[in-house]
């Protein structure tokens, strides 16, 4: 790399290390905080350039960096199998603290509640995925869970699966979610069926299924607020 662009040789208020420790992580862009992940540059290129060719194959958004995958990230060169890793990891490390945080409530009161646990989850997948969360009466979350996952477009739903783990983890409600990779928000066909023949398989084993949420990007449809259950 040419000397003058290694950030050791940078001015220390610059280097993004010692800018942190100076001025606190949220004093840094994107790109320098990408640039700490991946630790060193190449003989062209600084770290600080490489993280803003990842950010720049996400399109400079934190929610595409989050759907990128290790294999996505070595296509940029530079980034190889370990950089590509540590990137991954600190990215799987945010979304934990943010489902994290909401999991200490335990209690799901609202399509809001139960939407900050499934975007989370499901924000970030290039598959369709679903996804349950097993409630008992006084809705306090008892257990989580991927139940399958697909394509670009479906996934298959194995409603006797879900109603056997409610029985099985003595839930007596049922929260049930998935996503749309393409980020459309409307309920397909399928989607209701699947809905509807959850509810009446429920219903004759005394589990309510109360809402089914549809994830787009990091919004959310409720099927119960939009009166579709």
């Amino acid at each position: 790399m040419n000397e003058s662009k290694s950030i050791k040789n940078w001015s220390e208020d610059e280097r993004p290390r010692e800018k942190m420790l100076q001025k606190g992580p949220g004093a840094l862009t994107d790109a320098e905080l990408m640039a700490i992940l991946i630790n060193s540059g190449t003989r062209t290129r600084s770290a600080l350039d490489l993280g803003r060719d990842i950010l720049a194959m996400a399109n400079n958004n934190l929610g595409e960096l989050g759907r990128l995958t290790v294999m996505d990230m070595q296509k940029t060169k530079g980034i190889g199998e370990a950089r590509a890793i540590t990137i991954s990891a600190a990215l799987e490390l945010g979304r934990r603290r943010q489902m994290a945080d909401v999991l200490m409530r335990q209690t799901i009161s609202s399509s809001r509640d139960a939407a900050e646990i499934v975007v989370a989850a499901l924000q970030d997948y290039s598959n369709e995925v679903f996804y349950v969360l097993y409630l008992n009466q006084s809705n306090k979350l008892i257990r989580q869970e991927t139940l399958s996952t697909g394509g670009m477009t479906s996934t298959v739903v194995d409603i006797r699966m879900i109603l056997k783990n409610a029985l099985l983890h003595n839930a007596n409600k049922l929260i049930v979610a998935h996503n749309h990779p393409s980020g459309s928000l409307i309920p397909s066909r399928e989607d209701k069926d699947v809905t509807q023949r959850l509810k009446n398989g429920g219903e004759l084993m005394d589990i309510k299924l109360i809402d089914h949420i549809i994830v787009g990007g990091n919004k959310y449809l409720s099927f119960a607020d939009e009166g579709l259950l």
